[in-house]
């Protein structure tokens, strides 16, 4: 099997996770600049397995689209033109940054580790990926 990978989007960091081959684990996989998300695929695709990316749906409470779904609708496009074997599927995010800075906090990690916003979006992104297998 391949792996399936979720990118929590942000305007200026972006988060990710993988599953493992059999894609029953979520594992954190970078938090990264959101100016080098797509070498970062490129790279991350050439070297491995990918059948499917799940990237986060930015719902408000209230059901409107958080305004970075037009960034997000941007690197859709941008996705499906460089691997147009790839289905991206989207996922509901409410709520994902505030149950990963819950699970940072929980984890014993210092302070400065637990500010770390990109251990932020790339436990949020993992979180996303997560709830994918579940419903899967």
């Amino acid at each position: 099997m391949s792996k399936i990978l979720a990118i929590d989007y942000g305007e200026k960091r972006s988060g990710l996770a993988e599953t493992d081959d059999m894609q029953i684990v979520a594992s954190g996989l970078a938090g990264i600049m959101t100016s080098n998300l797509i070498p970062f695929l490129e790279k991350y695709m050439a070297e491995n397995s990918v059948e499917k990316i799940i990237i986060g749906l930015p719902v408000r409470l209230n059901g409107e689209l958080s305004d970075v779904e037009i960034s997000i609708q941007k690197l859709i496009k941008k996705i499906t033109s460089l691997f147009p074997n790839i289905p991206v599927e989207r996922v509901d995010e409410r709520f994902t940054s505030k149950i990963a800075s819950h699970f940072i906090s929980l984890s014993g990690k210092s302070k400065k580790n637990r500010e770390n916003k990109h251990l932020l979006d790339e436990v949020s992104a993992t979180l996303i990926l997560q709830t994918y297998l579940e419903k899967k």
